[in-house]
């Protein structure tokens, strides 16, 4: 495989599983597939940070809002890996409680990773919500 089918391999597997554990109440997933080099930001759907204070502080709260993940699908609709980098657009499907209160909704998202140590590293966030038509 290429370096685009790793990567991708690499998103439907250990990115999804970190997202599927946030959103059973795990922030620690998520952690771990973040960068841990400065600059990381999430410009979020609910919620923003820039550094990473602020990113911990922001995947424990998130870690304490969801709960009971129903299903999660991450539908991309563009991914390239250039060198050391790599993006994914695509929209996140998902279906959990939100403060104790089940939910369904869509995200539009937009992720930068960058190689680190061999790993794949999300080092930049931006989602909003789709509104429901």
């Amino acid at each position: 495989m290429g370096d685009r089918e790793d990567f991708l391999t690499w998103v439907g597997s250990r990115l999804r599983d970190a997202e599927v554990a946030l959103h059973n109440g795990d922030p620690a997933p998520r952690r771990a597939i973040w960068s841990r080099a400065e600059p990381v930001s999430v410009l979020g759907a609910w919620l923003n940070a820039t550094g990473q204070a602020e990113i911990d502080a922001l995947f424990s709260r998130l870690g304490a809002t969801f709960s009971d993940c129903a299903s999660y699908e991450h539908e991309i609709v563009a991914a390239d890996v250039v060198g050391d980098m790599a993006y994914t657009v695509g929209y996140e499907h998902t279906r959990a409680s939100v403060d104790g209160e089940p939910r369904d909704y869509t995200l539009r998202a937009t992720q930068i990773y960058r190689r680190e140590d061999g790993e794949w590293k999300v080092a930049h966030r931006h989602a909003d919500l789709v509104q429901n038509t």
